[in-house]
């Protein structure tokens, strides 16, 4: 199928998505517990901003830097989290379908709701029969997928284990692979930022989501001169935060995902007063029903402890403080990961100095958790490799006349 062609169905897709943002949000919220203003404002946005996005590249693959005739690789089989359904959905169609590849989508057993309605807007949009086909399952089913033959193509995001057990199973097979993994993320607050905005920017950066993010920042830190205001306006305003029913516009924490999940941050979490770590929670009345976990801060925190060196998943914050740039970026590293770090100044030669020190695949400055379909985004080490958004994310689904 031409490129113009492709377009014209990917340009479909993002219209129908727009035009039924209402149902998909509250779909969303439903199946993962979200609150719905994140739903609605971020997550269908930008699901259909990707599909927007790509079906612009779809004709112009040959200027796109990958040779004159890039040819797509064929059948892509990918695994997505539960922690973004849609959006994930989105950032693993809209590339593979502009470069001509078919796919096969294996959403989360817990959360597949949104990609079968996303396989209702697909056939509304008259996709072709067999060019997306959407499976659901649990992990023998995911592993079944990326084990089958007739997969060319594997892209996965999710834990850092099953990431490498995926990586295991592929060496020698000849399969490409993409793998968009956990995180860690340093927020460093240096003692000239405004501390008003880093508040905001530290509590979208780990409580957005309930802190299900991959690129979450999980560790905070903050510069000691400033560390103890920043902590006790942070308190302030986690003492405003909403948790409750997800589809309550005014919520904002909604529920865990799973009970298994809730029990990983109640475990790691009690980890962390074990460990000599100072717990804060605001005073919330948590639901009766369902799994909740209230926003959480851990001050006195040492690089050593489990809560500074795992992902926890879940809105817990870990608090370190530090001297010198120097000393920043030596704690911002001392991780396995690498996907994601922020930082907070209002000197721009040190948000360069530090950007490229943080061994971090993408670095935001002033703000957290922003994302553009156009941006490219993708980790180092623990993390996983390959970019998923802008023209970065088309190599992985293109190879060379000799490859086809």
């Amino acid at each position: 199928m031409p490129g113009r062609e492709r377009a014209k169905y990917l340009f479909r897709v993002a219209r129908l998505i727009q035009e039924r943002s209402r149902e998909l949000a509250v779909l969303e919220s439903l199946d993962n517990g979200k609150p719905i203003k994140e739903s609605r404002d971020v997550d269908v946005p930008l699901a259909a901003a990707h599909f927007f996005y790509y079906a612009g590249w779809a004709d112009k693959l040959a200027y796109a830097g990958f040779g004159p005739e890039p040819k797509p690789l064929g059948v892509a089989g990918q695994v997505i989290p539960w922690n973004f359904p849609l959006l994930m959905a989105a950032w693993k169609l809209a590339p593979a379908l502009a470069t001509g590849n078919t796919c096969v989508l294996k959403p989360a057993e817990t959360t597949p709701l949104s990609a079968l309605l996303l396989a209702e807007i697909l056939q509304q949009a008259e996709l072709p029969p067999g060019v997306v086909n959407i499976v659901t399952g649990a992990g023998a089913t995911g592993a079944a997928l990326v084990a089958h033959p007739g997969v060319d193509k594997v892209a996965f995001t999710g834990s850092t284990e099953v990431g490498k057990q995926i990586q295991r199973a592929l060496a020698g097979t000849g399969k490409r692979l993409t793998l968009e993994l956990g995180g860690k993320a340093a927020n460093i607050v240096f003692d000239d930022a405004p501390v008003s905005q880093a508040v905001e920017g530290i509590v979208n950066g780990i409580f957005f989501n309930q802190g299900h993010v991959c690129c979450a920042g999980s560790r905070l830190l903050v510069q000691e001169p400033v560390a103890e205001g920043v902590v006790e306006a942070l308190k302030r305003r986690l003492e405003t935060l909403r948790l409750g029913d997800p589809l309550d516009k005014n919520t904002d924490i909604g529920a865990i995902n799973s009970s298994q999940q809730l029990e990983k941050i109640r475990e790691l979490s009690d980890s962390g007063e074990a460990e000599g770590a100072q717990r804060w929670s605001p005073r919330c009345s948590l639901p009766t029903r369902g799994y909740w976990f209230p926003p959480t801060l851990f001050t006195d925190v040492v690089p050593a402890q489990r809560i500074a060196r795992e992902e926890i998943f879940g809105p817990v914050l870990s608090v370190l403080t530090f001297r010198t740039p120097e000393e920043a970026v030596e704690r911002a590293n001392n991780t396995t990961y690498g996907l994601s770090a922020g930082v907070w100044t209002e000197k721009g030669s040190r948000i360069l100095h530090m950007a490229s020190r943080l061994r971090a695949g993408v670095v935001w400055a002033n703000t957290f958790n922003r994302f553009d379909p156009s941006s490219p985004f993708g980790g180092y080490r623990e993390s996983g490799f390959g970019r998923e958004g802008g023209r970065h994310g088309l190599a992985p689904y293109l190879g060379s006349p000799l490859d086809a």
